[in-house]
């Protein structure tokens, strides 16, 4: 029986799946009894802001399939420039292929451009992280 869950492949651009990678993570906020918020427009450097008992969270929402070995990398990147913590609390990157969700703290990355993700990996870098989300609350 085919998924019903839409893939990567079937999106005409990364803006298009990057908006999809939203909607996934606002659905899975929500799940988690998260208060989900969406600036109007395209000007604020964060996707969305979550609220937690009277506090405001930036959040930017990245999502990758780009697998290399073991390691899927995400892009993580504005303008060509990090996030820095003046613009975005937290980077939510969502693992497509695996369906997991890393919950990092902007300062966690030190401005790198790519994010290695190995979710099967209990030593990596960012492997406490994975699923996190208790950190927004």
């Amino acid at each position: 029986m085919p998924s019903s869950r839409l893939t990567p492949t079937k999106f005409k651009n990364y803006k298009l799946r990057g908006e999809w990678a939203e909607l996934c993570f606002m659905t899975r906020a929500a799940e988690q009894g998260l208060m989900v918020s969406k600036p109007w427009g395209d000007s604020a450097p964060y996707d969305l802001m979550i609220e937690c008992r009277g506090r405001g969270l930036r959040v930017q929402v990245k999502s990758t399939s780009c697998k290399r070995n073991n390691l899927y990398f995400c892009h993580v990147m504005s303008r060509r420039v990090s996030y820095s913590k003046s613009e975005v609390d937290f980077i939510a990157a969502y693992v497509v292929p695996v369906e997991v969700w890393y919950i990092i703290p902007i300062n966690a990355f030190g401005g790198q451009g790519d994010l290695a993700l190995a979710p099967d990996c209990e030593t990596s870098k960012y492997y406490r992280y994975q699923e996190a989300w208790q950190l927004l609350m």
